[in-house]
């Protein structure tokens, strides 16, 4: 039963994703690109995170941690240049 609740689990962010993608290319501004690139860093996360449980294996655990961190900097430093224009002060 726990692997098709995995099974189902990954398809819906897989589409998710893909969701995310098309707001990235049709959205009317940048702060909703943004948001959505913040929002497709999350739904990645969620989808390593199923492939480590459905392989179990450690590796997809620290690798989506890794993966967060890169992605919570990312969003960071680049909301920081749509604000003020320049990342180094």
């Amino acid at each position: 039963m726990i692997s098709y609740a995995l099974m189902f689990a990954t398809g819906c962010y897989a589409l998710a994703l893909l969701f995310n993608l098309y707001r990235v290319v049709k959205s009317p501004g940048v702060t909703d690109r943004l948001l959505a690139l913040d929002t497709m860093t999350i739904n990645a996360i969620a989808l390593i995170i199923c492939f480590g449980i459905i392989e179990g294996s450690m590796i997809f655990f620290e690798a989506s941690v890794l993966y967060a961190m890169v992605g919570f900097v990312s969003t960071v430093a680049y909301a920081k240049f749509l604000l003020r224009g320049d990342l180094i002060e």
